[in-house]
């Protein structure tokens, strides 16, 4: 066998393996798009075959009863917000660690990456939550995804910016341009597509995360998405086929969204990796 040969089918191998896990990982996906469009009873085997049926009034159902549209807007409120909040101050961090790299700098960088791995402290963050006033507030969970999501867009930001030619700095600075001035008009443009691609990877974890809300949003007026469907699993635990057309209309916004911005979070990501 010569090279060619082993060179092609390892390839082949690679490529058959590629399909077959990607195909097991979307089984699942398949599985709550075919059942949301069946009735109540070819839905109880929640089997892959396409419905009999195809019923859309499970959608209006789903949205009436499960309240998704007040959960829709306040998911949308949460993730907007924070989103906006950590890109904006995780780009102005990663520019200040990129051109200041002292001693102290560096430990305050790291102190802050580590927050990326290090586990959260629960009952110190209830604590804290209520001395505040915080608590059960739109405003306490969008500081608290800020702050859940501000070290890995540092790190990720940062990995771009520091390669960013001082020189520019420099000349900005001859021209006239101030601190804010140089970052908003010289920097900011230049790192574009690793903050769409920060911004984009932020929305998603906030957006589909549950334990944040559970633990400090006690008002059902106030739960995002991830919330009312656990809510609506818990009062239609038998009707698969509402509970399949609830997860598909709270996981869409976020497919769509990743398929749009797809080319930015690529390109993005290598940037940083070249450049970092």
């Amino acid at each position: 066998m010569n090279n060619k040969t082993k060179q092609f089918t390892k390839t082949f191998l690679k490529n058959v393996l590629s399909w077959i896990i990607s195909i097991i990982m979307l089984v699942p996906l398949a599985l709550i798009v075919v059942n949301a469009f069946k009735p109540d009873s070819e839905a109880l085997t929640l089997s892959l075959t396409l419905p009999k049926v195809w019923t859309f009034d499970n959608f209006a159902v789903v949205v009436e009863k499960g309240k998704l549209l007040r959960s829709f807007l306040n998911s949308f409120l949460y993730a907007g917000s924070a989103t906006l909040i950590t890109i904006l101050l995780g780009s102005m961090a990663a520019y200040v660690f990129s051109r200041r790299r002292g001693r102290k700098e560096t430990l305050v960088y790291m102190y802050m990456v580590l927050g990326i791995v290090i586990p959260i402290n629960y009952v110190a963050l209830m604590k804290v939550m209520q001395v505040t006033h915080l608590n059960n507030k739109a405003i306490g969970i969008i500081l608290l995804y800020t702050a859940m999501q501000l070290p890995f867009t540092v790190f990720l930001l940062y990995g771009f910016v520091s390669k960013v030619p001082v020189e520019l700095d420099e000349a900005a600075v001859i021209d006239g341009c101030g601190p804010f001035r140089l970052f908003f008009r010289i920097v900011m443009p230049m790192m574009r597509s690793s903050m769409v691609t920060a911004g984009v990877l932020c929305f998603l974890n906030t957006w589909n995360e549950f334990v944040m809300p559970l633990y400090f949003l006690n008002s059902s007026e106030k739960w995002p998405m991830t919330l009312a469907v656990y809510n609506f699993f818990g009062q239609y635990e038998k009707s698969w086929n509402l509970i399949c057309a609830d997860i598909l209309l709270t996981c869409l916004p976020v497919i769509i969204l990743y398929l749009v911005c797809q080319k930015y979070i690529v390109g993005g990501q290598t940037a940083g990796a070249v450049k970092g």
